[in-house]
């Protein structure tokens, strides 16, 4: 264990640890000299020896990463630690700091046989030097060595089990990381499709419309100068209510059309102004009572009539078109039926397809709105037989938090879903 792994308690306990050794050094070597031995010159500089061999050791780095380094200093520890256990029997204090360092450095595989012989001699030279060698004398050192091994064992399982625990808050960390970036990533894009939707139903419908007001004031324009001029304010009128719809749009409001009244009379304004500007002949009906409904209910059956409208006026090359809303005791439904050219809808480019163009956005919009409501759209065309787009959404009660957000819920909307 390197010394930046180390929690401040363990450095403490490590700087006792040395301390523990230094005492028990300097106590063999003052009372050799206090009780005038004959052999305290020997002690004092057996002490000393060791204790410097003892300093060199966690000065070492090597002694604390690699075993064979570390068992090498610890067996000329303990050969020092002979040579003092021979001298004075004080030297028996030092195996239990010993038994601590030998259980830290070591393989416990070759820690516990170390901790073994460490009592064996501290047994030993107690006994040579008391004479005597009883029950007491050994339990003394024996205890000394179970406990260090109790503690050192049930430190390092404390410790395998703290770094579990650190590692497995890392990788939680890691993967709420990645969650709250993948839950970013998929906002961002839920966005990006909302606003397609969005300017697809309104800023890209209005210019369509604008430009086919403008190239039918070209047309009449040399010969119908009255007539161009009418087209001309039309297109002036479209601008206005596209510039609307945009800043409604970009502060997140209810369309300019639902601001003004009920669902029914927008879409009744809706199929007016497209007969207006298209020449197509639009008919609009409701059927059952109306019912108050959601805002985004009402949001999304109005975007997918001004969808449905515009392909009908792009593609469809139809003379009549007509739209029904129908109010049921638990559903709302809209249809759009055109008799245009039809097309076959298993033959429309599938998601991702190349071919699909700005134009197919529609039913992709159309088909998310559906969707993001729990509602059903479905497309009924054949070639020469006209088109039929009918949207089914549930009627639940209005709700003043989902009335205040036109824009909930979202989900995604695949680019590859066309339009015909």
């Amino acid at each position: 264990m390197t010394d930046h792994h180390l929690t401040p308690v363990l450095r403490v306990l490590r700087s006792c640890l040395h301390l523990m050794v230094a005492a028990l050094l300097a106590l063999a070597a003052v009372r050799a000299v206090t009780d005038r031995t004959p052999d305290a010159p020997a002690v004092v500089a057996t002490a000393l020896a060791l204790l410097a061999l003892y300093a060199v050791g966690p000065a070492l780095p090597r002694v604390r990463t690699s075993p064979p380094v570390a068992a090498l200093w610890l067996a000329a520890l303990a050969l020092g630690w002979t040579v003092l256990l021979a001298l004075t029997q004080d030297g028996v204090w030092l195996a239990f700091p010993l038994f601590f360092v030998e259980l830290h450095l070591l393989p416990l595989r070759w820690a516990l046989p170390s901790v073994g012989l460490t009592t064996v001699a501290a047994v030993a030279g107690f006994g040579w030097h008391t004479r005597t060698l009883g029950v007491g004398t050994a339990v003394g050192p024996a205890l000394g060595a179970a406990v260090a091994v109790a503690v050192v064992l049930g430190y390092q399982a404390l410790y395998r089990e703290s770094e579990q625990r650190r590692r497995l808050i890392e990788e939680l960390t890691a993967a709420r990381s990645e969650l709250a970036d993948a839950e970013h990533a998929a906002g961002v894009l839920a966005e990006r499709e909302r606003l397609a939707r969005e300017i697809h139903d309104t800023v890209a419908q209005g210019l369509s419309s604008i430009q086919l007001l403008l190239r039918a004031a070209e047309r009449a324009l040399p010969e119908r100068p009255g007539a161009a001029l009418g087209h001309v304010r039309q297109a002036r009128v479209a601008a206005a209510g596209n510039l609307a719809e945009a800043r409604r749009f970009v502060r997140g409001l209810t369309p300019p059309d639902l601001e003004a009244g009920s669902l029914p009379a927008a879409l009744e304004r809706l199929c007016d102004s497209t007969a207006r500007t298209t020449g197509l002949a639009v008919r609009c009906q409701v059927s059952g009572t109306p019912a108050e409904l959601p805002t985004a209910h009402e949001v999304a059956l109005l975007r997918i009539a001004q969808s449905a409208l515009a392909n009908t006026v792009r593609h469809a090359a139809a003379g009549r078109a007509e739209l029904t809303l129908s109010y049921m005791d638990t559903e709302v439904a809209l249809d759009v039926v055109d008799d245009g050219a039809g097309f076959r809808p298993d033959e429309v480019p599938a998601p991702g397809s190349a071919e699909v163009t700005d134009s197919g956005f529609g039913l992709a919009a159309m088909r998310a709105r559906a969707h993001a409501l729990h509602g059903t759209l479905a497309v009924e065309s054949a070639p020469g037989e006209g088109t039929a787009v009918a949207v089914t959404l549930p009627c639940p009660a209005a709700e003043p938090g989902a009335a205040d957000d036109p824009t909930v819920p979202v989900v995604p909307v695949s680019a590859g879903d066309t339009a015909p």
